[in-house]
């Protein structure tokens, strides 16, 4: 006779246990899954629309990219950026990584070559012999696959080459590259830096 009493009693406990747990597991899903995320994304939009949409950059209506995520650019016409790790194709954004190729690494060699290779064959096609060392970031990836930015020096190495091919003067093309150099940020952090897509529209719209 005494069983079905500690069953019940032993339900009574599980119960009181169990309901507890399982509120507590809603309210938190309901606050970190819907609640949380929802507020962060109503306050983004009313604060900073453009950059939470992704920073994008527009010309006559039409989305031609990020300030975020450069792209991959070999016409000579145009300023390249640096090379991108990212699988399956260059500046993936859903695939953010670097080639994790240590400096001993064959391949890590060869890549940085056959870059080197296509900057001074791009020179050779217009007749050019460039003086400036390559810059490494012309050569090697960002830690990141989708940097947008090269240095002052990467665009200088290149200014030859695209003013060439567009049939403008390395003055031109140089003033075009100051004005779209970003110094560091606050005076103090980081490098100065050049946004390639848009210093590439700037030339477009120079034409």
């Amino acid at each position: 006779m005494g069983a079905p009493l500690v069953n019940k009693e032993n339900n009574r406990t599980m119960r009181t246990l169990i309901r507890p747990t399982v509120v507590a597991l809603a309210l938190l899903v309901l606050l970190t899954g819907v609640v949380y995320p929802l507020t962060v994304t109503a306050l983004a939009q009313l604060i900073m629309p453009r950059q939470a949409n992704g920073s994008l950059v527009q010309r006559a209506g039409v989305v031609v990219g990020s300030e975020l995520i450069g792209q991959a650019f070999d016409d000579p016409r145009y300023f390249w950026g640096r090379p991108s790790a990212t699988a399956p194709f260059p500046y993936n954004g859903a695939a953010s990584s670097g080639s994790n190729l240590g400096p001993s690494n064959a391949a890590l060699t060869a890549a940085a070559q056959a870059r080197l290779d296509a900057l001074q064959a791009a020179n050779a096609a217009l007749g050019l012999t460039v003086a400036l060392p390559v810059p490494v970031d012309l050569v090697t990836a960002s830690a990141s696959g989708l940097d947008p930015h090269i240095s002052p020096a990467a665009a200088a190495y290149q200014t030859p080459r695209v003013a060439a091919a567009r049939g403008l003067s390395e003055a031109q093309v140089r003033a075009l590259v100051e004005q779209h150099t970003a110094g560091r940020q606050f005076g103090l952090l980081g490098e100065p830096r050049v946004d390639v897509l848009e210093l590439n529209l700037a030339l477009d719209g120079l034409q």
